[in-house]
């Protein structure tokens, strides 16, 4: 088990075929996929942990499993990803929390330690977090980690999708406040 990150209450660790329960009960769940295009069978959830232990070795970044200290269940996923938005590969901070962990301020204390890992770690100027339109959760997280509107842009998936963005001078900056 290769931890990434450790928080107050969480470590993210890079995820295995070991996680498919604890992720298919995330990511088939249809109140938490609500505003993505589909809801994940089996076959999709295996299909998103190969792809991200595929991403480890190819990027050194992916998307973590979300795990809870005091017990060590993975309650979710969060990480940085590559992603197509608005027609550009640009980094991505995306998360998934199980319904049960959601409102307790899992989703902001992962992807605040991304978002900082990220700025340590790659050279990218930018990180983005993108989701449906109606997706307002999603993009709060993205505010509560120093994100703010960037655009919103249509698209076959989400009708129209909703970006956030935070640029590395405006982190620096607020590591000094």
């Amino acid at each position: 088990m290769k931890v990434i990150l450790e928080t107050e209450r969480l470590y993210l660790r890079e995820m295995d075929t070991d996680d498919f329960d604890a992720l298919y009960q995330v990511l088939a769940d249809v109140s938490i996929m609500q505003h993505y295009p589909y809801t994940f069978d089996e076959e999709r959830v295996k299909g998103w942990i190969e792809r991200n232990m595929s991403r480890y070795k190819d990027n050194g970044f992916g998307l973590w499993a979300v795990c809870l200290k005091c017990t060590g269940e993975m309650i979710g996923d969060c990480g940085l990803t590559l992603q197509n938005i608005d027609g550009e590969m640009l980094p991505e901070i995306g998360y998934h929390i199980r319904k049960d962990c959601q409102h307790k301020g899992n989703a902001k204390e992962a992807s605040k330690a991304v978002r900082d890992w990220a700025f340590s770690n790659t050279s990218y100027p930018a990180l983005y977090s993108y989701c449906k339109y109606t997706n307002v959760p999603s993009y709060r997280t993205a505010e509560s980690i120093g994100m703010h509107f960037d655009r919103e842009y249509p698209d076959e998936a989400n009708t129209l999708t909703h970006v956030s963005v935070i640029f590395r001078d405006e982190w620096v900056k607020s590591l000094s406040e």
